[in-house]
């Protein structure tokens, strides 16, 4: 195996790729009140949306340490790829750079590249992907698909529908919104990746007004759809997500499309039935 690639956990893999040895998920730490778990293979989405719904405290997360990092990379793989959260969301991502450094100290010849994914999520999975398919290519150097990386993840969209923006709030990773409206008017936020920060693209009254106008801000602002894997993650919602794919679909072409139910870190924040939509 010529190349590995390493996620942390908010990173939602396909059903097909979650016992490949050619990824590694890096675990988060979650907590609701007292109860604590790994967001792992163990993770049981309709146990933690209990717990949620019976605590009256926010859920939080934590992040992997960087040793977590480090013995990921201690692998045959020549070339190593890591894919995290957005660095202006979580530790994650310093953490695997810290990984990367104590790791560089005693194995220095290894290529090692971490990838801000400025996003979470599919949007991880979307660049994990990529990682994959320009390295089973066989067409280009590990600079060359650095570089790939890093453009393809600024070229990225991001675009996520929450019935729930408290969790997001009281964790504080809405910094960068300016003004929310009042949840009790019914009016749903339409909220969208920007260089890694949260913010707001638009609003609508009620959640079904509010998934249309994701979907066109969706095909809005991504060119060539064609040559795009349109990935949806929803919360506890297949129907919603599906519903969300569909209306996609009638206003432009994708090269493939995938639905996946969020893991552990993706259902803390999304809440029971949000739904995240990358290109």
């Amino acid at each position: 195996m010529s190349y590995k690639i390493v996620v942390d956990s908010c990173c939602e893999l396909p059903e097909e790729y979650k016992n490949d040895p050619r990824f590694q998920r890096i675990p988060l730490g979650i907590q609701v009140g007292d109860w604590q778990i790994q967001d792992d293979e163990t993770f049981d989405q309709a146990e933690f949306l209990k717990k949620v719904a019976e605590t009256s405290e926010c859920p939080k997360s934590s992040c992997p340490s960087p040793e977590a990092f480090m013995q990921s990379f201690r692998t045959e793989a020549e070339r190593v790829y890591v894919i995290t959260l957005s660095a202006a969301l979580s530790g994650s991502h310093n953490s695997a750079v810290l990984g990367k450094n104590l790791y560089e100290e005693a194995y220095p010849a290894k290529n090692i590249h971490i990838v801000d994914s400025q996003s979470a999520s599919c949007g991880e999975t979307q660049i994990a992907m990529k990682a994959m398919e320009l390295e089973e290519s066989g067409k280009y150097s590990f600079e060359e698909i650095v570089q790939k990386l890093e453009d393809f993840r600024d070229k990225m969209v991001t675009y996520f529908v929450l019935d729930n923006l408290d969790i997001l709030r009281k964790n504080g990773r809405l910094t960068g919104v300016k003004s929310l409206v009042a949840s009790t008017l019914n009016i749903k936020p339409i909220m969208q990746g920007d260089k890694g920060q949260i913010a707001q693209a638009g609003q609508a009254i009620g959640i079904k007004k509010a998934l249309g106008r994701m979907t066109d801000l969706v095909v809005e602002k991504m060119e060539k759809t064609e040559e795009r894997i349109l990935m949806i993650t929803h919360c506890n919602n297949l129907k919603r997500a599906e519903t969300v794919r569909d209306m996609i679909l009638k206003k432009a072409k994708f090269k493939a499309v995938s639905i996946m139910d969020t893991a552990g870190i993706s259902s803390l924040y999304a809440a029971d039935g949000g739904v995240i939509v990358t290109v």
